[in-house]
């Protein structure tokens, strides 16, 4: 097997659900071997979690299988004398810590940083919150939506009559998992030079603002505060979705040449002149008269042909499609971008699940092992047969 980046990493995960577990997911993608500490006959929340009642009963969940391929499962009870010497021993012979309790819960275990920090001067210890660790909301409970909400992210979504509304999909978790892989991956670059671990305190409601982008800079830079606009992008005209005869397209023609471009392919190169949209700025002032005319151009074709005939002029443009049609694209399965294994219950299922979305030398990396069943490792000799 090739070399990823992270071998030889080893991850104690304590994480639930989903920040968590993306983060984990990421670093073993990219190498680092990731035991999941669980509660003992318990596991992971998510293991309990997904649309199939069947699954959910037997703690393999879709949205456990869907973050947990290639990791290893242990059960230990923090709260047990035994659990607490065996977490000790793992603790001292790991690199990274991850958890996503509520701020303070490992202090209470009497597993805080100090503590951490004397079993392994070298552990990298990453605790995912909502708000962080200090601060007036640190104890306050967190999911996805309560961050959508907090962040202003709901307020900017849906449209004028609609907003606010929650994104289609847990973001903010994803996020969220995503900066704290992020920055484990920095730690332990640094790590290299230094020698030292180091504690990463990862707020989910800043890393969500932060990641909002423009909708943030304006207001901050600018004393422009955000609207929702639907399927409409606010930086540009026209940038947003369009009718096409058969369906929505999405059109960005978010640049001057492109926007004269589209206007030549959908037969009305009179736009061009047209003083209400000869710029940028003309073009947001008129965002809704210039839909109209391009959405009566665009409605004569079907969306697939617009979105071939528009991305081979260099028009930003592509169909609106469903989760199972995205999941079909030819270009995901060029790339290699699932990856089929076998369902952890030996029942000769195949459980198909996303990689990364980035190619090493050419290659995708890809989970060699299904998600595990709760408590599969847990002779906990073989780890310590694996690092000697």
């Amino acid at each position: 097997m090739p070399t990823r980046p992270l071998d030889g990493v080893r991850v104690l995960d304590l994480t639930n659900v989903l920040a968590g577990p993306y983060c984990s997911y990421q670093l073993m993608l990219l190498g680092a071997e990731v035991i999941k500490i669980e509660v003992p006959g318990q596991g992971d929340l998510a293991r309990r979690l997904g649309p199939d009642p069947e699954l959910n009963h037997a703690g393999l969940g879709a949205s456990f299988l869907a973050q947990n391929a290639g990791k290893k499962s242990v059960e230990i009870d923090l709260k047990d004398a035994a659990g607490r010497t065996a977490f000790e021993d793992m603790v001292r012979d790991a690199d990274v810590l991850l958890e996503n309790f509520r701020a303070g819960v490992l202090d209470r275990l009497e597993f805080g940083w100090p503590r951490l920090r004397s079993l392994n001067p070298r552990l990298i210890y990453c605790a995912i919150s909502g708000f962080g660790q200090d601060g007036p909301m640190s104890q306050a409970p967190a999911y996805d939506q309560i961050i959508q909400g907090l962040s202003g992210m709901m307020s900017v979504t849906g449209t004028a009559e609609t907003a606010p509304l929650r994104v289609g999909f847990p973001v903010c978790d994803t996020i969220g998992g995503l900066t704290a892989a992020l920055h484990v991956c920095a730690a332990l670059t640094a790590r290299g030079r230094t020698g030292e671990g180091v504690f990463l305190d990862v707020s989910m409601l800043e890393s969500a603002i932060s990641a909002m982008g423009w909708a943030v800079s304006n207001y901050l830079v600018s004393g422009v505060a955000p609207e929702p606009m639907g399927t409409q992008n606010a930086t540009a005209a026209p940038s947003g979705t369009f009718e096409a005869a058969d369906g929505p397209l999405n059109i960005a023609a978010n640049r001057q040449q492109q926007f004269e471009t589209l206007c030549g392919i959908v037969g009305r190169p009179d736009l061009r002149t047209d003083p209400r949209f000869i710029d940028r700025e003309q073009r947001k002032l008129h965002r809704g008269e210039l839909n109209d005319e391009l959405n009566a151009a665009l409605r004569l074709r079907p969306a697939s042909e617009w979105e071939e005939v528009l991305s081979r002029a260099g028009v930003p443009a592509a169909r609106v499609v469903t989760v199972p049609q995205a999941v079909e694209l030819d270009q995901l399965h060029h790339r290699r971008f699932f990856t089929d294994l076998p369902f952890p219950d030996g029942s000769g299922r195949t459980l198909r699940v996303a990689g990364s979305g980035v190619l090493h030398n050419g290659e995708p990396l890809t989970p060699t092992a299904p998600p595990p069943l709760l408590g599969q490792q847990n002779d906990l000799r073989a780890f310590a047969t694996e690092r000697s």
